[in-house]
């Protein structure tokens, strides 16, 4: 009888065992363990987006495994070397545009965009309306207006020259806080914005115009002393120390927006959101060099699960609808009619590089 109890207690274990096994073996091919793995690079604003558990898991219910390096977006076009990449998705469309023409690419996906915009707060924006450089745009948002903003600027105005500027009397220039132009894309579309308008309302096309709009737009960066290499730099300053040190900060839209929908608490209510006018948008957008990383174009495109997990970081998808659900309590704009397009990737280098040479 005990012998008959021990064998039958044996067969229980060996196929608990077996069964362990199994369902160990099929957990780890629903986590990852039959997945293609398609690795790419990208700008280092979407990083967050990819190493999300919730997009991980999206992607392995299509079979992809995607795995990301992070570069700026002039490195990828120029310098990265892109051989041992599936995709390039850069965050910006004048540095795709030359990879693709590069890698003789023919098709190219832009799931995500974000304008550029201004964090600021409420009393910066009273005195900055009081002294007509703050107004509505089309909808029920407020705009910097640039062309006001760059006469203060080249006038060297400061804050505590403004009329009425008792809720900010600072002893420094009227500037817009941005990154380096010589390694982050967000100032390279902040260049692409104030040369616009300081070439007459007209993208810079020319070496004369070129020559015509390095002066003012160079005081813009230089005059600012040392800048930050990442827009997350000035956007966590504007975040932690607040008005005294950085009462205007140039910003991805999709940064404020993903910190409201988190609700974490660090948009507080005086803070405010200002569109640049014109603004530029930041064009995400993905060069396909493998077929793998042209599947991961075509999801992220098309992709309803994936679309809505965008949103939530803030981007503008290719569903508008998405984006207006998700970024409903930002309360941002549904469309920007003020946008205009950034130069080439040639002008806009060549500009670049000018600046840069004057640091």
């Amino acid at each position: 009888m005990k012998r008959r109890v021990s064998i039958g207690l044996a067969v229980v274990l060996v196929l608990a065992v077996v069964g362990v096994i199994i369902w160990g073996r099929g957990d780890g091919a629903a986590q990852g363990g039959d997945l293609t793995t398609v690795r790419g690079t990208i700008g280092s604003e979407k990083q967050a987006f990819f190493t999300d558990r919730r997009v991980v898991d999206a992607f392995a219910r299509h079979g992809l495994k995607v795995e990301v390096d992070t570069a700026g977006s002039r490195q990828i076009a120029t310098s990265v070397d892109l051989g041992k990449y599936a995709f390039a998705f850069p965050s910006s469309s004048p540095a795709a545009q030359k990879i693709q023409r590069d890698r003789k690419v023919t098709t190219v996906y832009t799931p995500f965009q974000s304008p550029m915009a201004v964090a600021s707060f409420e009393p910066i924006v009273a005195l900055l309306r009081a002294n007509g450089l703050v107004h509505k745009g089309a909808g029920d948002y407020d705009v910097l207006d640039i062309a006001k903003y760059l006469d203060l600027a080249k006038a060297g105005t400061r804050w505590d020259q403004l009329p009425g500027s008792t809720a900010y009397p600072a002893r420094k220039n009227v500037l817009v806080t941005t990154t380096d132009p010589r390694e982050s894309n967000s100032a390279a579309m902040y260049l692409s914005i104030v040369s616009f308008v300081a070439n007459g309302n007209a993208v810079v096309s020319t070496p004369e115009q070129e020559a015509k709009v390095l002066p003012p737009v160079s005081k813009l960066f230089l005059d600012q002393g040392y800048t930050q290499n990442s827009t997350e730099g000035p956007f966590e300053d504007y975040l932690s120390a607040g008005m005294g040190k950085t009462p205007l900060a140039l910003i991805y839209e999709s940064q404020f927006v993903d910190r409201v929908v988190r609700g974490d608490g660090s948009i507080r209510p005086d803070m405010r959101l200002l569109y640049t006018a014109p603004t530029v948008y930041s064009k995400h957008t993905l060069v396909p060099l493998t077929p793998d990383g042209d599947k991961v174009g075509q999801l992220l495109s098309t992709d309803p699960e994936l679309g809505k997990l965008a949103a939530t970081f803030g981007f503008r998808t290719t569903d508008p609808k998405l984006f207006a659900e998700v970024a409903a309590p930002a309360h941002v704009p549904a469309d920007l009619v003020d946008a205009v397009e950034p130069p080439s990737f040639e002008t806009l280098e060549r500009l670049l590089d000018a600046v840069g040479k004057q640091y």
